[in-house]
């Protein structure tokens, strides 16, 4: 489970293989990234993210699934840079559209629903004090 603080009770998608988390909201947001920049190294500014990291999270995806998920091409006079193969673009649309349609969905409105108010009051207090806290998962 992540130990990020989420100030609102928020659904979380993971696909998993392996013991690995193939595609998950970090590496969403990392693919996102690179597709705004057109560069990982300036995608892992905008995330405050080590470039190592970076590149680990993509050969996660690469190695589990069908296709890369990002094309690069090395510096010099051409100047570098990194776009987003189909299969990354798909990625991103797929996981946003089932993510509305898990958070839309009248199961996902009943599981946020019955959160008790007692936790939407610790989770405050919590974060008053700094403290962070599980987030629930799909």
């Amino acid at each position: 489970m992540t130990r990020t603080h989420h100030p609102t009770p928020r659904f979380q998608l993971r696909l998993v293989a392996d013991k690995e988390i193939v595609i998950g909201p970090g590496k969403i947001e990392l693919l996102e990234a690179i597709e705004r920049h057109g560069s990982i190294a300036a995608a892992c500014r905008e995330m405050d993210l080590s470039y190592k990291k970076a590149w680990q999270l993509l050969d996660t995806m690469n190695r589990h699934l069908a296709a890369p998920v990002a094309s690069t091409a090395s510096g010099g006079t051409q100047r570098g840079g990194a776009t987003l193969t189909p299969l990354g673009r798909e990625l991103i649309d797929h996981y946003r559209q089932l993510m509305a349609d898990v958070t839309q969905h009248p199961s996902g409105q009943a599981l946020l629903k019955s959160l008790s108010h007692d936790h939407d009051a610790e989770s405050g207090a919590d974060a008053a004090k700094g403290n962070k806290t599980d987030s629930t998962s799909v």
